[in-house]
């Protein structure tokens, strides 16, 4: 019998890897935006996570003709507002690395306590990370029409302004986790899948997962 088939909507290779780790005892092929390189690309202009989704997910799915599981996610700074939240991934612009949006960060939040006339201490750097993951099934395959899923995660955190750690990506260097004294780039992985906000939502997802992709 040839296993069913989902498709990561992200070519994110850190977000790829948690997520296929997360999905190793459903009985689905796993495949990435890799495998299909003739997709368009997909214009992200919601305005929150859980449009950004939606579009990714739609997208992927009315391309391939195949179930897509897709994720927003990003950093909420309570200092700037809430920012970078749907901008993360490009938040010093549309080619930023990973490196580019950490520094820009670091120096908004630096520039916050220039103004203060102080330190850090004075700037308030709780934030979290918050992921919305939307699972898109075409019609025919579990009725007449599609199905969308959709979860959340979010963990809550501060921002050290020296980067810390190896693993990782995104601002994991630069996300404390205060319980445990780590940044993100500093968990182990299973550390990760307690405290990581894309396997809290892949959890509250799991058992719509599981409705329609069996466990091996």
């Amino acid at each position: 019998m040839n296993r069913s088939q989902l498709v990561l909507a992200s070519r994110n290779r850190g977000k790829l890897a948690e997520m296929r780790a997360f999905l190793t005892d459903l009985d689905v092929e796993v495949r990435g935006l890799d495998e299909f390189p003739g997709i368009p690309e997909i214009v992200e202009d919601g305005n929150t996570f859980r449009e950004n989704g939606l579009i990714k997910a739609r997208a992927v799915m009315g391309y391939t003709g195949l179930p897509a599981l897709a994720d927003d996610s990003g950093l909420e700074v309570d200092a700037l507002g809430g920012r970078p939240g749907v901008y993360s991934a490009r938040f010093a612009g549309k080619w930023a690395t990973d490196e580019d949006n950490n520094r820009k960060l670091l120096s908004e939040v630096a520039g916050l306590s220039l103004l203060r006339g102080t330190l850090s201490g004075a700037v308030n750097l709780t934030a979290r990370y918050r992921t919305v993951i939307v699972l898109a099934i075409p019609p025919g395959l579990y009725g007449s029409s599609a199905i969308e899923e959709i979860a959340e995660g979010v963990v809550e955190g501060e921002i050290t302004l020296q980067p810390r750690g190896q693993g990782g990506f995104g601002y994991d260097p630069i996300f404390l986790v205060p319980s445990l004294g780590k940044t993100f780039a500093e968990l182990s992985p299973e550390e990760r899948q307690t405290y990581s906000h894309r396997f809290r939502a892949l959890r509250e997802l799991k058992p719509v997962l599981l409705r329609y992709f069996p466990s091996r």
